[in-house]
């Protein structure tokens, strides 16, 4: 690690006790849930790529497990260690038993949603919307903690509407925290649930990073995590010196090959690292295998059609000659319904071509 750099290992005993007491790595670095993108294929994608990293699936609500099919919405690959689920809901009964099946699935971790502001969530009165009863969260907390031995942590946003005092978050954060909750992830900007659509949600809402920071100030016995707009190496370094972690959005998605440099920067793993061709390498095996398992299925049949895994890889050339051609070659229907995961393999070889 270069000398310049923060140190970014450090964690203060009580900290280190949730992971590393269960041969888990801190939660430095984290992926974000995100709604029609992190799911299971997009997990092992990036698992390829940082071995540390921390992975949250997209929300699943409390109805979709009680009511639903379970498999479908937990199944998920034991590569993709350690990994959290997150569940969107507001009834602590409701929520003890998801957490309950979400352990008994093997996550690492229960995350309760109180960021997203959807109008879908919203008519469920939870997501952003549980901010207004933080009451009511602390509650959820306690059910789900009662439920399970594994973390129960809340994501969270700094404010709703156009409120922005501290004291609203940090009064959140205290009565949840008084129910055992010890792992805020703050998306450090307020949710505004009337005239702006979720990713208007995003964008437009200012970002308040010292919101964060002065949660971790005030409660340093806590885990504090900041989410929000974070895209370069050098802006995660410069939130380290602040709170305990950082969670990437879109930017892991878009840009995923920034996380190639998370092992050896935060979390000091010497191991070399994989190449761009060994990720598509054991992304081809990876398809074969779902293939196998599930059967290639047509647009509307069932089975699984390969572009459902090969969709999340568009950016890993990102910024490198070829990359077009890349995402070409991957968006190429006729190619995907073959349903030959060397396709990934083909567009690597293309982008390559094209560099030369």
């Amino acid at each position: 690690m270069n000398s310049n750099q923060p140190d970014t290992q450090q964690t203060t005993p009580a900290l280190a006790d949730t992971t590393a007491a269960r041969g888990l790595p801190p939660r430095r670095i984290s992926v974000a849930p995100m709604m029609d993108w992190t799911d299971r294929h997009c997990r092992v994608f990036h698992r390829h790529i940082t071995r540390h990293t921390w992975l949250y699936t997209e929300m699943v609500t409390t109805g979709a497990l009680i009511h639903g099919d379970v498999e479908r919405h937990l199944n998920f690959s034991q590569a993709e260690h350690p990994v959290a689920l997150q569940l969107g809901g507001s009834e602590p009964e409701d929520l003890a038993k998801s957490a309950k099946l979400g352990q008994q699935w093997g996550y690492d971790e229960i995350n309760l949603n109180c960021g997203c502001p959807s109008e879908r969530v919203q008519k469920g009165a939870f997501g952003a919307c549980l901010m207004n009863e933080p009451q009511l969260v602390a509650d959820c907390v306690k059910a789900m903690r009662d439920a399970v031995d594994i973390d129960v942590t809340v994501k969270h946003r700094i404010g709703i509407g156009r409120s922005e005092t501290y004291g609203f978050v940090r009064d959140f954060v205290g009565t949840v925290a008084e129910a055992g909750c010890a792992t805020f992830i703050v998306h450090a900007r307020n949710a505004i649930l009337e005239g702006l659509s979720p990713k208007e949600n995003r964008e437009i809402p200012p970002l308040k990073p010292e919101f964060a920071y002065q949660l971790k100030r005030e409660f340093p016995q806590l885990e504090i995590i900041i989410n929000g707009g974070i895209k370069t190496l050098e802006e995660i370094d410069v939130h380290l010196q602040q709170v305990d972690g950082v969670m990437l959005g879109r930017e892991a998605y878009h840009n995923p090959w920034l996380m190639a440099d998370f092992d050896a920067r935060y979390y000091g793993d010497d191991a070399l690292p994989k190449s761009r061709l060994d990720v598509l390498q054991a992304m081809a095996d990876y398809a074969r295998e779902q293939l196998a398992r599930y059967g290639h299925g047509a647009a509307a049949g069932g089975g699984l059609r390969l572009n459902s895994i090969t969709r999340h890889m568009l950016g890993l050339m990102a910024g490198m000659p070829g990359a077009r051609a890349f995402r070409q070659t991957l968006s190429d229907s006729k190619k995907l319904a073959a349903g030959d995961p060397d396709l990934l393999l083909q567009a690597y070889t293309r982008t390559q071509a094209r560099a030369a």
